[in-house]
């Protein structure tokens, strides 16, 4: 058992009061408006990989007013694209594999594929994007695991065992059982990853503001 019976009751109740938290709490950035498209925010997902969200969030509406659609970026300049996505650092390397989804999801009409098989095959797919992919598109209750989230679930359980969180499978198993926990699995994903940008940070953690604090392993054990 990867996940010991333990661990599994202490997730019981934390999707609920994440969830009330982020909304109050949830910062709001472009891409988690009602009007935002599937389109806009599987691009940003991409672009937010090793990127802070507020510098994304800083480019978000010039760059959607110059490429409205997927078949807008593969249809333009490597160039053009190049230039838009400057202010974000590692352009030349975004703008390619941005616009090689594209060509693929332009050739697809747009659509894509449902299978997690085909889906990691898709150009600019690992598996932090591939799991936006299922939960925006496909409505699949799996997590948005980064560092922030990794943060928040090591330090209410405890640390993993491998450095890379993309292979822990108990910190992957984990966190998609807390996400299946909870009413609504995008915002549920919002609320982690908010709480480990603004509360549950790397350095001197605001664990008093935290509405998990109550079962927390790093706050139980603080002087």
């Amino acid at each position: 058992m990867i996940v010991s019976r333990s661990d599994k009751q202490r997730t019981k109740g934390i999707a609920r009061r994440l969830e009330t938290w982020f909304e109050l709490e949830g910062r709001p950035f472009p891409w988690r408006r009602k009007s935002a498209t599937n389109y806009h925010k599987i691009v940003c997902e991409i672009l937010l990989q090793r990127t802070r969200a507020e510098t994304v969030s800083s480019v978000y509406q010039d760059f959607f007013r110059i490429f409205p659609s997927w078949n807008k970026i593969a249809n333009a300049s490597t160039e053009k694209i190049e230039k838009s996505l400057k202010p974000l650092g590692l352009w030349k390397r975004r703008a390619r594999s941005l616009q090689a989804l594209a060509k693929v999801l332009q050739k697809n009409r747009g659509r894509f594929p449902a299978s997690r098989e085909e889906i990691d095959r898709l150009p600019a797919v690992g598996q932090y994007v591939g799991n936006s992919v299922e939960l925006f598109i496909h409505g699949r209750p799996l997590p948005l695991l980064d560092i922030n989230m990794s943060r928040v679930i090591e330090r209410y359980f405890r640390p993993r065992k491998l450095a890379d969180i993309r292979r822990d499978p108990w910190l992957q198993a984990l966190a998609k059982i807390i996400i299946a926990r909870g009413v609504d699995p995008v915002k549920l994903n919002w609320s982690i990853l908010d709480l480990g940008g603004t509360v549950c940070i790397s350095r001197n953690p605001r664990c008093n503001a935290c509405p998990i604090r109550k079962g927390c392993s790093t706050f139980k054990n603080l002087d």
